[in-house]
């Protein structure tokens, strides 16, 4: 029997063609700036997101604190939504390595962070406060399903960040998803934020890494930060190469795992005492099932050779290379057996 991993597009393996271009890859020291891939992949990265420069991280968890770090003063505080990748998944490095304070704006149901809500947080001129120094968004939103942040949504918290002399960072982990989602170059949503960053684990189906981008200067002064945490890496290349090959190839498949994602949705949502929660906009489907202990659920699927997620009271499916439509069919009809078992 076939596993289907559906856990997370972090599961994907490198394509042959992938491996060929790891393998093949020109290599040098990047600490020293002289690995041939590392550039290139930069040069290529920031070209594609409209920025001046870009620096290769280990995690897309290193490339937001480098953020933070880089646009933050020891002692600021970062507004974050309530339900960020940033505030809940990220081991509290913002506070304990960077002695930063995140403060929560309410994410709605699409992720988005409500204008008023957010000035409203903002630090004014006291000396009693923390100084305010970074608003953060997330597109997609991970915990919101996926859900894509358009031009107009992130046009509103632009210019609040404006008229606040506030600098705004994008935790874009899935940007290209947003992008693949919008129908529009994936540049035009880079375009609001003063720095933004992309995983290459995830759809992109890289082994490994991110990309944090913006500013000569500040991808300058984010290199140093890079370094404080360990990120200096040697012959990256082996990485980059991987992310090379990627933006190449990758990027124009994410839509087949979008209708993955529908065509699962779909599925899900005839069968009794499934709802969706909420319905995907890209390569995440997260459900309820009434009656059921998810836990039990998660196991007994796992039994049927289904993988997914209990998260936080919904399962996670998710869409990614290496999952075809024909997986999906099958998913769904081991779905509907367990469910029709029992507990």
């Amino acid at each position: 029997m076939k596993t289907i991993d559906l856990r997370s597009d972090t599961v994907t393996l490198p394509s042959p063609e992938m491996r060929r271009a790891i393998a093949g890859a020109e290599l040098g020291d990047d600490v020293f700036g002289e690995d041939p891939a590392v550039n290139r992949l930069q040069e290529v990265a920031a070209e594609m997101l409209g920025k001046e420069a870009a620096l290769l991280t280990s995690s897309g968890t290193q490339s937001n604190l480098v953020a933070l770090l880089t646009h933050c003063r020891r002692g600021d505080e970062v507004i974050v939504g309530d339900q960020s990748h940033t505030l809940l998944y990220e081991v509290g490095g913002a506070w304990t390595l960077g002695g930063l304070g995140l403060r929560a704006v309410r994410n709605d149901a699409r992720g988005r962070l409500d204008a008023g809500e957010l000035r409203a947080r903002i630090r004014g001129a006291n000396d009693h406060f923390p100084r305010t120094g970074l608003i953060c968004l997330e597109n997609t939103h991970n915990q919101c399903g996926g859900a894509v942040l358009n031009e107009e949504d992130l046009a509103a918290v632009r210019d609040v960040a404006d008229a606040h002399g506030l600098p705004l960072h994008m935790d874009g982990a899935r940007i290209f998803n947003a992008a693949a989602a919008l129908g529009v170059p994936v540049a035009r949503l880079a375009a609001y934020a003063d720095s933004v960053c992309f995983s290459l684990s995830k759809g992109l189906g890289c082994p490994i890494g991110s990309v944090l981008c913006g500013s000569r200067e500040f991808i300058a002064e984010a290199r140093r930060y890079r370094k404080m945490l360990g990120g200096g890496m040697r012959q990256a290349g082996i990485i980059a190469a991987a992310g090379l090959y990627a933006l190449e190839s990758m990027v124009g498949r994410l839509a087949e795992d979008h209708e993955n994602a529908r065509l699962a949705a779909a599925g899900l949502a005839q069968m009794p005492g499934v709802r969706l929660a909420p319905e995907p906009q890209t390569n995440l489907v997260y459900f309820t099932v009434e009656g059921w202990d998810l836990g039990r659920l998660v196991h007994r699927l796992g039994e049927a050779g289904v993988l997914c997620f209990d998260e936080g009271g919904r399962l996670r499916w998710v869409t990614h290379y290496g999952i075809e439509r024909a997986d999906i069919e099958e998913a769904l009809d081991r779905t509907r057996s367990v469910l029709a078992a029992g507990g």
